[in-house]
Parts: structure tokens; sequence; C-alpha cells
């Protein structure tokens, strides 16, 4: 839960109370002529409108303050110090609506982003937006992230809710494996399912009551595996019928997860920036933050689940190198490297592995002994790979300087990219097509093409490159996206920060907040 100024303090002394030193008299931002106004209403109408961002009106005391102004809006004229209470009310919800709409309702440290804390307006701040603005919905709109993907969940979200509320199909039979042309009892209810999400057209010559698995129904199952993050073979397996099985109301709380963590992120500065999101192991980068599509996209290799995963941060790309060295860290050194060496004096060698005094790329080789482990074990001694094709970090780096130190690269271990999930790594990002990278963060550059970066990559010769203007890079973590065509993802929750997040907002919610209105 995030701490912050009691807002309806701010709001009761910033434009409620008179100063004792003025003589003012106390007057009702949201009341007009012993009732409540037209902008009670309105404001009303911004705080039932919050489901619509992802966040539960309901946190904002929405029925209890529509029914106090009915209440106050007939029958004799209120006393004051009812007037007063209300427009207190009201003004402490919507202060505490804009500011969790503008940087969120948990401290992104508190469930695994080192982000840093979100700079939000201040309350004075959010004070003059409202009672200035010509509308509330202008201030709304203003405080809403700018990033193009915010506003394609907010219309998945709409979608969803409906499919929640109006269509609850039961639960799928598991099949051990259905393949194309095998008979399939619930083949009708299966088509109704992916007709509703949109994997199979209305159009589609599908018969219903075949029961037979085939032709559309099975092109729909790859459609919706491919939108899951599921090999998309046409077989109707396990996997993917506990996906087909997943509610509605899940997708929707996944939706409403990933619009909050939009709500962290900082403003890049304009130009081109890079996505890297782990659930989906995938990068994208855009020319601006107004961009509908990507000028770049690839899939990524990131860091085990288990033991090594890569840690959620922004930092800037600054530079490029070609034909790296690659200096393990003490953790594989002591974890992988020492038992292989201890078996094989030769170890070393086969991997074109150098024992070094410093990470330096001018360190020169040390012989290596008998005690060459034990130096390795106590952290006395580093390893530097050479570079070349075997290196682990392949012909290319990218370089975003950061206290985790985590960076993106080439590798030559290709084949994983073949694989639906890639978490594979120590934490470190390593990129399928590194040319493609290069050429975006290099656009501007001295001329850096395709063929430059390609004969740079093979060249033999390790070669720095600083990049004309920082590229800004978030690593990020979401477990649904919304593409262009409005085709909407979902996938596995693999580190499980999912989980953290909906704990530390249902937390939130249940902790008791002092109000205006409570006794």
């Amino acid at each position: 839960m995030h701490e912050g100024p009691g807002p309806w303090v701010v709001w009761l002394g910033c434009l409620l109370l008179a100063r004792p030193d003025t003589g003012a008299e106390c007057r009702p931002v949201w009341c007009d002529g012993g009732r409540p106004g037209k902008g009670a209403y309105e404001a009303i109408d911004v705080l039932r409108a919050a489901e619509e961002q992802g966040l539960a009106p309901h946190d904002y005391d929405v029925n209890r303050l529509e029914s106090l102004a009915r209440t106050l809006a007939s029958g004799p004229l209120p006393a004051p110090s009812e007037l007063g209470a209300f427009d207190a009310a009201l003004g402490a919800s919507l202060l505490r609506y804009l500011s969790d709409l503008g940087g969120g309702r948990v401290d992104p440290r508190d469930v695994g982003f080192g982000y840093g804390a979100v700079e939000r307006l201040a309350t004075n701040e959010l004070l003059s937006r409202v009672t200035t603005a010509s509308s509330l919905t202008s201030v709304v709109a203003s405080l809403e992230p700018g990033f193009t993907q915010y506003r394609r969940l907010k219309d998945a979200l709409a979608r969803y809710r409906s499919l929640a509320r109006d269509l609850a199909p039961p639960a799928l039979a598991e099949e051990r494996g259905v393949h194309e042309g095998e008979p399939y009892a619930e083949a009708s209810r299966l088509a109704r399912l992916l007709r509703a999400m949109g994997d199979l057209p209305e159009g589609a010559a599908f018969e219903e009551g075949t029961g037979v698995y085939a032709g559309p129904l099975r092109e729909a199952v790859v459609r919706f595996q491919a939108r899951h993050g599921l090999d998309p073979d046409g077989v109707l397996g396990p996997a993917t019928l506990q996906r087909l099985n997943v509610p509605f109301s899940q997708r929707v709380r996944q939706i409403e997860l990933a619009l909050e963590r939009l709500r962290w992120l900082p403003r890049p500065p304009p130009g081109r920036f890079v996505v890297v999101n782990i659930p989906a192991f995938r990068l994208v980068g855009f020319e601006s933050m107004a961009d509908e599509r990507p000028a770049v996209q690839m899939g990524v290799v990131v860091g085990r689940a288990a033991r090594t995963r890569t840690p959620l941060f922004f930092q800037e790309m600054r530079y490029l190198i070609f034909h790296p060295s690659w200096y393990p860290p003490r953790s594989i050194i002591r974890n992988e490297i020492v038992p292989e060496l201890r078996q094989d004096r030769g170890y070393l060698e086969a991997q074109a592995m150098d024992a070094v005094a410093s990470a330096e790329d001018d360190a020169p080789a040390l012989a290596v002994g008998e005690d060459t482990a034990a130096l390795l074990e106590a952290g006395l001694v580093r390893i530097r790979q050479r570079p070349g094709a075997r290196n682990a970090l392949g012909l290319l780096k990218f370089v975003l300087p950061n206290a985790y130190d985590v960076y993106l690269h080439d590798t030559p271990a290709t084949g994983l990219f073949a694989r639906a999930r890639r978490d594979f790594s120590h934490g470190c990002i390593r990129v399928e097509d590194p040319v493609a990278l290069a050429e975006f963060v290099l656009a501007g550059s001295d001329d850096w093409t395709g063929q430059r970066i390609e004969r740079a990559m093979h060249g033999g010769r390790t070669l720095r490159v600083d990049l004309g203007a920082p590229v800004p890079v978030f690593i990020y973590y979401t477990t649904t996206i919304v593409r262009a065509d409005g085709r909407i993802e979902f996938y596995d929750d693999v580190y499980g920060l999912d989980r953290a997040l909906d704990a530390a907002l249902r937390a939130r919610v249940e902790a008791p907040t002092a109000h205006p209105l409570d006794p």
C-alpha cells in the first residue's frame, strides 16, 4: 500500500476551511445553493468510470457518495456541516483516484520492479488541475499513461469483462492430444468458445454437430495457441485445454494488472525506446510513444525463473561492443566453471577461456595450474572468454549500464529461439536478431547500415560504438499485451509476479483508510 498525505485533510485545509487569520468563510467546492452541484455529479461519474481504467469504483466510495448526493438533493436544505462532510468526502475520493491513475496503487519496488518510486503529481498540483480544468474528464485524460498499449488494454478490458459477464462455459474435458481429423465429442462447445474470443471467425465454414476436429476449428486453435505463448501445432492437448479453460474473470484480472504496471513507467524522452517483456520472451522497439506498430521486434531468452531471474528495471542503452569478451560472474565461475575445471584441466582452453587477474580486455592470460580452481573459487582470479563465434555473448553486446550488470547480447545458442518458453539464461537477455536491433538503436549514427553491422560483427576486431543518443530500455513484465491489429495475447506468469501484485492490491483494499464520512 503506497502512503501519502491524507488528501481529505489537504482538501479541507486548502479549499474548505476558513483560515483564522483571514476570516474567510467556508465555501464548498462541489455544492451550490445548499445542494450538490453539477460538478459533484460529474465527479461521481468520473469515479464510477474508474473501472474503465482497471480500477475499482468501490475503492473510492462511489456508491456511498452517490447515495449521499441523492439524499442531500431532496428534502429540506441540509445543514452546512452535512454539506461540508459530503464536499470533503467527494474531494478525498477524487484525489485518491487521480493519484492512483497517475502513479499506480502500489510501490513497484514492493512487487519485484526496480523502477524506483513513481513520480506522482503533488497534491496541490492535483488540486489545481481539478479546480481550474474545463472538465474532470480532461484531467483524467491528462493523467493516463501516454503509451499506446494503455489505450488498447482499456479496450480489451471492456471486451473481456463482457465475456466474463455473458459467457461462462463449462470446462472442456482434458484430452491427451486430439489431432486434425480425429473425433472430438466437444467440438461444438469448443467452436462456440473460440468464436466468442475471435479465434474462429463468424463466417468460418465449421459444421456444428460433426464431432470432428478439423479444418477451421483446428485453424482457430492454432490462432489461440499463438496468442497464449504455446507452440502453434494445432494439437488439442493438455496445455492448450488448460488455457482454454481459464475463466474470463482471470483474464480480466491479468488486464487490470497490466494497466497498473503501465502506470508505474517513467515517460521516456521523445524518440525511440525499447521494451523487453519477460513473460512474452519478446523485445519490441518503437520510434516514439505514439507509434501504433513497433519498428523492430524479436524473440529473447531471459533469466531462469527458478534461479537466475532477469531483474526488472529502466535504464538507457549507451553503446555497443562488437566482438566482445565475456567475463562470467562469480556465481557461474563457482557453480559451473570450477567443478568442470577440477574434472578436466583442459576445460578452459576447450571453451576458449583464459584465467586473468582482472576484468580487463588487455589483462594477460595466466597459466592454468593445480591451484587455478582454488583461486577462482576464492575470487582471486577471473575468467575471460575470448571474442569469437563461440563466445557466450555471440558477436555483439548492447550495454545499458546498471547496478545489476545486465545487458542484451547476441548468442551462439540460436536453437533456443524455436521454443515457446525461453527462460534459460543466467539473467542477461539474449536477442534473436542482433543486426536488426543494432540498426534500430544506431539509426542516424554514422551510416550504420545492416551490411556495415554484419561486417563489424564478423571482422574479428573488438570495437566499441557509442550511440548518437541514449535509447531508453524498459525491462518489463506483463502477462498480457494487445497488438496493433487488436489481437490480445496472454502469457504464463513465469516469475509469479502477477500473484505478488494481486496480493499487494488486495492487501491495500483491505487496509483501513481514514475518510471524512467515517464515524
